[in-house]
């Protein structure tokens, strides 16, 4: 192959990294356990991706990756220490929040810490307004919180001054005058989030601030490693749904939150598009269940569906993301039986050292993983490589039998099995039912590591007749990380009333904020702009985002939030529409091309003894990447693939597609 034509993908999860590489040939994938430095574990993927297509890493021309370095840092608390400076009088704002409470009937619910603790929030002596700046920041108050910074500790900064989304001045100056005093990165208000409501502009700023050390000693090192191998710098995948230059990444950390989750949505709209249009499906539901977690989310008119808003691990984060539901349940969940005699599973993992007892590294705990070996679902070598050892997985189980009341560990796996299942259902149900969506309307996406050996149980208890496993399932994060377009977002706020709304003042408005969004490409020259507009009734506290026509027009965007916001609540009044906050995303479209797949004549591998609900079956074992285009599979059958196991219970058929892709349907139905 030609020197620098291949592309790459890589993923880091919880427990495994994902590639896939593309070459001329086709595409090939890998799977190694993610390492405690990430950058490690990515070369090592690198690596075994490249030995398997015959190529040197210096063949890659293209590498995007996506990365759990924030999401971590957030969850764990293990960012910078970061001080904070805003508007005197405003320091408190990042703890007081907006009062309301996760479970409004608990009296003694405890709020999570804010990533900034009081004695590193500074005061600054300034005033602004959105229409000007009313008192100036003075050179002596810059000169005085940089010295306050020094003697905190602080390894990085945020800057947030009250209406500074709206008046940067101010800020913009603080914020000069702190990068020329101090060694340490500066994050600000109005280039993070230009949107008003102080506390979660203030919080999203903090938490770029909080994590964008990591984020960019992480890359640093990764691109000093890539580099010495003869591979490109990566672009990193955003939690937006699309990628952007590492600089950019590193420069706005906090936009790479839940980046491989958004990675596998993209994955996902791709593989099943077809499936969609042919089913007449009115969207989808994907799934990725991997070791640590799984994350649900909804793709409807081929696009995933995004939010503008998200917490992780108690932090609000005000920036474009793909809408994702994430719950602490994974192959690598571990299986307990509670004070109260019941059976939970989750959210703690056996990640991927030691891993599942049956993995034979030293787990000493009963996980869902070897529940499903225990049910004849899993067998053999995963990935072709790691022995499992069943002996081992039974053991843990019985022990659970006896602690749970269980007669036999098979029962104890089943258990496991259900509750796992169970929990998962809920997660889809939230995504689905209670946002106003009938399920049964839609298709579900089944992949990650375990995704496909829940697919078709999550589907019988959710009435969804379509379950789309795609023949790279097992990496299908990876694979979305080269099928995903360049996007950079940004967004400014402009509250005005739609039937009062000067025209001129909001088209330069929206062209403004679209250059803004254009810059951050890699070439500005090739990027297309799509605008969108927050709407709400007056009166109302929350936005609907719809398309904006350019040139703007408020009748269409009236009508577009009516609609929208019938759809969602179930009605629309004569009350006057508010045009609140302008978005731009600015894109560059990438194309994963078509994927060769023929499959062989010989592809059955044998039979197992598998247990469904109550009874035990002689289930058939096929190879994942052997059927034939258009081949059925009736089962109950086990599809084994180097990444993932595909299970297809007693009165379910799968048939394969042209492109590989298995689509799963009950009662025989033709796919």
């Amino acid at each position: 192959m030609e020197t620098g034509t291949a592309r790459i993908g890589v993923d880091v999860g919880g427990t495994f990294t994902d590639v896939t590489l593309r070459t001329g040939d086709g595409l090939v994938t890998a799977k190694v356990a993610t390492t405690p430095e990430q950058a490690d574990g990515v070369m090592w993927g690198i690596e075994v991706a490249c030995e398997r297509a015959g190529i040197v890493p210096a063949g890659i021309g293209e590498f995007t990756h996506a990365t759990t370095v924030p999401v971590n840092a957030l969850l764990e608390r293990a960012g910078a220490q970061t001080a904070l400076v805003t508007t005197e009088g405003f320091r408190d704002v990042v703890e007081i929040g907006r009062q309301d409470r996760p479970d409004l009937y608990d009296r003694s619910v405890e709020r999570p810490d804010p990533l900034v603790p009081r004695r590193r929030r500074l005061e600054v002596d300034e005033r602004a307004t959105p229409e000007g700046v009313e008192r100036p920041v003075t050179e002596e108050g810059i000169e005085r919180v940089a010295g306050e910074i020094r003697e905190t500790g602080a390894e990085s900064v945020a800057v947030a001054l009250l209406h500074a989304y709206a008046t940067p001045d101010n800020e913009a100056r603080l914020a000069e005058g702190l990068r020329d005093r101090l060694p340490i990165p500066v994050s600000v208000s109005h280039e993070v989030l230009a949107a008003f409501r102080e506390y979660e502009r203030t919080a999203t700023t903090a938490a770029d601030a909080y994590v964008r050390p990591a984020v960019d000693a992480y890359l640093g090192d990764l691109i000093e490693q890539v580099r010495a191998a003869g591979v490109p710098t990566p672009q990193v995948m955003g939690g937006n749904g699309g990628v952007a230059g590492a600089d950019r990444a590193r420069e706005r950390a906090a936009t790479t939150v839940l980046s491989g989750p958004a990675a596998g949505v993209v994955g996902a709209a791709r593989a099943a598009e077809g499936v969609a249009a042919d089913r007449d499906l009115a969207g989808l539901v994907t799934f990725d269940m991997g070791g640590t977690s799984s994350d649900v989310s909804l793709v409807r008119d081929g696009e995933a569906e995004r939010t503008a808003e998200t917490t992780v691990g108690g932090v609000p984060i005000h920036l474009p993301m793909v809408d994702v539901t994430t719950v602490g349940s994974g192959g690598g969940s571990v299986a307990r039986v509670d004070s109260g005699g019941a059976l939970r599973v989750g959210p703690r993992s056996a990640g991927a050292e030691p891993g599942p007892a049956c993995y034979g590294r030293g787990g000493e705990e009963p996980t869902v993983t070897d529940a499903a070996v225990e049910l004849g679902y899993v067998g053999g070598k995963l990935g072709g490589e790691l022995a499992l050892e069943p002996d081992r997985a039974t053991a843990v189980l019985a022990e659970l039998a006896e602690a749970g009341g269980f007669d036999t560990a098979a029962e104890a796996a089943a258990g496991i099995y259900r509750v796992a299942a169970a929990t998962m259902t809920r997660t889809i149900r939230e995504v689905t039912v209670e946002a106003g969506h009938d399920p049964r309307e839609f298709g579900l996406v089944a992949f990650g590591g375990a995704g496909p050996l829940f697919g078709a149980a999550l589907a019988d208890r959710l009435g969804i007749g379509t379950v789309v496993v795609p023949l790279q399932a097992g990496v299908l994060s990876a694979m979305g990380l080269l099928a995903a377009d360049e996007e950079v977002d940004a967004v400014r706020t402009l509250r005005t009333r739609l039937a009062e709304a000067d025209l001129e003042a909001v088209e330069a408005a929206f062209a403004a904020v679209g250059e803004r969004a254009r810059e951050g490409l890699r070439d500005p020259d090739r990027g297309t702009v799509d605008r969108v507009a927050d709407c709400r009734y007056a009166g109302q506290s929350f936005e609907l985002s719809v398309p904006a026509p350019d040139p703007f027009d408020p009748e269409i965007v009236r009508d577009r939030f009516e609609d929208a916001h019938e759809r969602a609540y179930g009605y629309r009044t004569d009350d006057p529409v508010e045009l609140v906050t302008l978005r731009a995303r600015a894109s560059v479209g990438r194309e994963l091309g078509p994927i060769p797949y023929e499959g062989e004549e010989s592809f059955e591998r044998g039979t197992r003894k598998a247990r469904f609900g109550d009874d035990v079956h002689e289930t058939a074992v096929h190879d994942r990447r052997g059927p034939p285009i258009g081949t059925t599979i009736d089962g109950p059958a086990v599809l084994e693939g180097r990444e993932s196991t595909t299970l297809v219970p007693p009165e379910w058929t799968a048939t394969v597609r042209g492109d590989g892709t298995l689509v799963l349907t009950e009662g025989g139905e033709s796919a």
